[in-house]
C-alpha cells in the first residue's frame, strides 16, 4: 500500500476517478436494493448516483488534458488511511436507515480526501477542480435531503414507513414473538411438573434451564433452516434464528429464574407472577406488532398457558 502523502498529482486524480466510480455504484446499488420496498427512497440514491458519475466525468477530462488517456489502476485499498467498507449494498432486503448511515459516512470521507488532495496539488486546474468537488461533497448532503423532500411527498413517506414497519415485523417481531411464545408457554409443563413432582426448588431449576436451553437452540435451527428469506423477505436467515432461539431461551429462563430462591412456596408464587408478566408482554405484542385485538390476544395466549400449566401440574402432582 502506498502513502498518502507520496502519491503524485496523476496518481492523485487517477484514484479520485476509482473513487467517485466505487461511490456511483454503491449508490446504483443502493438503489437497486431499496426500489422495492422504498421506491422514492431509490429515486433519491440514484439521483446521488448520478452527481458521483457527473464528478467522475469532470476528472476524466482534466485528466485527460494533463495526463493523456491512460488512467492507472489505483484503488482505495492500494492508499493507506481509507477506511473499509461493509459491503450492506449486497444485504437483502436493504434496511434504509443502514443505507442512510452508509452513504453519509461515504460523502465525508470522499470529502476529506478531496480537502486533503487539494492541499497537496501544485497545478492550480487541478487543485480548482478538487476545491469544487469538496465544496459539493459537502452540499451533497444538503441535495440528499432537497431530494428526499422533493421525492417523499407526506402519501409517500407513510407508504415507506408503512413498509419499513412491514420488514421490521418480518425479520425481528416474527422470529421473537414466535421464541418467547414457544419459550414461555412450552417449558411450563416440566418446569412446574419437576417443581410438583420433587418439591426441590434447585431439581425444577435445572429441569427449567435444560429445557430453556433446548428449546431455544432447536427453535434457532428451526427458524434459520425454515427459508433463506429471498423470495419472503424474512431477512437472513441466521439473524432470524439468533433471535428466535434467544427470545425462546429467555422466555423459559424468565420462570425458571425464581427456582434460585431456597423456598419452594416463595419460588413457586414468584414464577407464577413472572408468568403472569409473560403473557401479558406477549398480549402486548400481538395486539402491537399483528394487529390483534387486545381481549382476543389475552384469550388466545391466556387458555395456551393455562392448558400447558395445568398440564404440568397434574403430571407433576401425580
Amino acid at each position: 500500500m502506498k502513502n498518502f502523502d507520496n502519491l503524485t498529482q496523476r496518481e492523485i486524480l487517477a484514484l479520485a476517478i476509482s473513487l467517485e466510480e466505487e461511490d456511483e455504484r454503491i449508490f446504483a446499488d443502493f438503489a437497486e436494493g431499496l426500489r422495492q420496498d422504498f421506491p422514492a427512497s431509490a429515486t433519491v440514491f440514484e439521483g446521488m448516483r448520478d452527481e458521483e458519475s457527473g464528478h467522475r466525468r469532470r476528472l476524466i477530462e482534466l485528466y485527460r488534458k494533463k495526463f493523456g488517456e491512460h488512467i492507472p489502476l489505483i484503488r482505495r485499498q492500494d492508499v493507506k488511511g481509507f477506511v473499509q467498507r461493509t459491503p450492506v449494498w449486497l444485504t437483502r432486503p436493504l434496511g434504509l436507515d443502514i443505507v442512510r448511515r452508509e452513504a453519509s459516512a461515504i460523502e465525508v470521507e470522499t470529502r476529506r480526501f478531496y480537502e486533503k488532495a487539494a492541499g497537496r496539488t501544485e497545478d492550480a486546474s487541478i487543485r480548482q477542480l478538487l476545491d469544487d468537488l469538496a465544496q459539493e461533497e459537502r452540499a451533497h448532503e444538503d441535495r440528499a435531503q432537497e431530494l428526499k423532500e422533493e421525492e417523499l411527498r407526506p402519501d409517500v413517506a407513510q407508504d415507506e414507513e408503512r413498509a419499513r414497519r412491514r420488514l421490521f415485523v418480518l425479520q425481528i417481531v416474527q422470529p421473537g414473538l414466535a421464541g418467547l411464545m414457544d419459550g414461555s408457554v412450552s417449558t411450563l409443563a416440566p418446569v412446574f411438573a419437576a417443581a410438583f413432582a420433587t418439591r426441590n426448588p434447585w431439581d425444577a431449576f435445572l429441569v427449567g434451564m435444560a429445557a430453556s436451553v433446548g428449546a431455544g437452540i432447536s427453535m434457532g435451527f428451526a427458524e434459520a433452516l425454515s427459508d433463506d428469506g429471498s423470495l419472503t423477505g424474512r431477512g437472513h436467515p441466521w439473524v432470524r434464528g439468533l433471535i428466535c432461539g434467544a427470545m425462546t431461551a429467555l422466555g423459559g429462563v424468565g420462570h425458571t429464574l425464581p427456582f434460585l430462591l431456597p423456598s419452594f412456596r416463595m419460588a413457586l408464587a414468584v414464577a407464577f407472577v413472572v408468568v403472569l408478566v409473560e403473557l401479558g408482554v406477549i398480549t402486548w405484542i400481538r395486539h402491537r406488532y399483528m394487529d390483534t385485538p387486545t381481549v382476543s390476544a389475552a384469550m388466545q395466549v391466556a387458555l395456551g398457558g393455562a392448558l400447558v400449566f395445568a398440564t404440568g401440574v397434574l403430571i407433576g402432582s401425580s
